[in-house]
Parts: structure tokens; C-alpha cells; sequence
């Protein structure tokens, strides 16, 4: 994973494990836990490549609250409000925002000057 991220150029080297953030405490203890349980037979593949790379140190799952996980709003339903926070702590914005356009009218002095009567801010 590391060398995956580096490829990308998003940070010009990774010394430190990759955060990986989850709001599930069962998920974390079994990514962590090296026995597995015949209930999680169908996903312990995934779990088993985090614990792979946990012990090489590549990665480090953390917790996060559902309040602070940004990433909510992508997999699950909520409040408008609270949908409207994580949004713009992703930096996702509604296209209303960039489509909006204001007028103001202008002096009829202006009007002589240039010939129209409203400008666009």
C-alpha cells in the first residue's frame, strides 16, 4: 500500500503506517485478532491482508466516532445537518453554490457608460 500511495505522488514518501479509520469496533478487533470465528468465514480474507500488513507496518486501523467520520454520508443516511457538515469537511459542494449568480442594478450614470442596465458580480 505504501508503494501504491508513493506511485501516486499524492505525498513524496511514506515513512509512517497508513491510517486507516473505522467507526466499527467489532471490525477493528477482528482485523487485529488472529483467530477467526466461522461467522466471518466469507470476509477473513480482508482481514487477514490487514493484519498482514499491520504486522509488516504498513498500516494501523484507528477509531473514529460516527460524528467525526467524514465519510458517512457515502455510506449510510443522516440528518440534513449533519449530512451538510461532513460535506463540507470532504469539500463536496452543491452545484447550486457554483451556479448561483447575483444582480445589482446600476446607476443610470453607469448606464450611459456602457450600455446595459445590470451587471453580473
Amino acid at each position: 500500500m505504501k508503494n501504491y500511495i508513493q506511485e501516486l505522488g499524492v505525498v513524496p514518501s511514506i515513512a509512517e503506517p497508513v491510517v486507516i479509520f473505522c467507526n466499527n469496533n467489532r471490525t477493528i478487533a477482528q482485523a487485529k485478532e488472529p483467530r477467526s470465528h466461522h461467522r466471518f468465514k466469507h470476509i477473513l480474507r480482508c482481514y487477514h491482508l490487514l493484519r498482514e500488513m499491520g504486522s509488516r507496518g504498513d498500516c494501523r486501523m484507528n477509531r473514529v466516532s460516527s460524528a467525526e467520520n467524514t465519510a458517512d454520508p457515502l455510506t449510510k443516511p443522516m440528518s440534513q445537518i449533519s449530512h451538510t457538515q461532513h460535506l463540507d469537511k470532504m469539500g463536496l459542494r452543491s452545484i447550486g453554490d457554483w451556479l448561483q449568480v447575483k444582480w445589482e442594478i446600476v446607476r443610470i450614470g453607469d448606464l450611459e457608460a456602457n450600455g446595459i442596465g445590470l451587471h453580473v458580480i
